[in-house]
């Protein structure tokens, strides 16, 4: 009598990666999730709110999370008072799951007498598990977001003439995956190298977008008169970013990209 072979049904691979997003209703969070469906990484949008320890800890257990990202607050203000009470310790005490928290790179001006670093930063460096990188100016081909800085300024009545490092976030986010992939940590320029100027931005946007498009420079002294808080314009070094990416492009080779 013949004996039939046994059927063996493979259980579904569990996936290398899963990732623990922050910041679900911001422009840069959106990207990542997009990145992450490219890529056919599982992710979930965390629902926590940042300042509740306990809402994290309910998240990152329900998650499983390898990574996390922290995209809340890019734009804005970081949450100082969070990070000084929590010290992280929601993250820290699960597994050492790594952290890519994307900070702020306007916190130096040309200006050699301008302190450097930030409240988050101090916080943050002691921890193994972080990796902070500093974003400044982002710009995306995505010319419909009022946050891309390309269409910020070509909306501007006026702007000021002045050579700053960039973001260019089609490049740098899945470099930012990359980061997380290979566990790096600590505080990053993330930025392309090498600096570009408003006007430079301004005649590119006319050669490729709006060959109409016209604008009108004024003085840092005459913009100070019409904003609330003064600009950071600053020049990052990236060399430390292009070592670990050698592909990684100059910024205005990456802005005509």
């Amino acid at each position: 009598m013949e004996i039939p072979a046994t059927k063996i049904t493979a259980s579904p691979q569990k996936p290398i990666y899963k990732f623990l997003i922050y910041g679900k209703t911001g422009w840069i969070c959106g990207l990542l999730g997009k990145l992450c469906e490219k890529e056919v990484i599982p992710y979930e949008y965390g629902t926590g709110r940042l300042e509740e320890r306990s809402q994290l800890v309910s998240d990152i257990l329900a998650v499983k999370p390898t990574h996390v990202f922290n995209a809340a607050g890019v734009n804005g203000r970081h949450n100082v008072d969070w990070c000084e009470s929590h010290k992280m310790g929601t993250i820290r005490t699960n597994h050492n799951i790594l952290m890519i928290n994307y900070g702020t790179g306007c916190i130096f001006e040309y200006d050699a007498s301008h302190p450097e670093g930030s409240g988050v930063e101090e916080l943050l460096k002691e921890y193994d598990n972080v990796c902070t990188l500093r974003v400044r100016m982002p710009i995306s081909s995505d010319l419909s977001n009022p946050r891309n800085f390309i269409t910020k300024i070509s909306r501007y009545n006026k702007v000021v003439n002045i050579p700053n490092s960039m973001t260019i976030l089609d490049e740098l986010l899945p470099i930012s995956i990359e980061m997380a992939k290979r566990s790096l940590s600590g505080i990053w320029n993330f930025t392309n190298p090498g600096v570009v100027s408003h006007n430079e931005i301004l005649e590119m946007y006319k050669n490729y977008i709006d060959p109409e498009f016209k604008w009108t420079n004024f003085t840092m002294e005459e913009q100070a008169k019409v904003i609330v808080a003064p600009r950071s314009n600053n020049e990052m070094d990236a060399s430390k970013l292009k070592k670990e990416f050698p592909h990684l492009l100059p910024i205005k080779e990456s802005l005509i990209k």
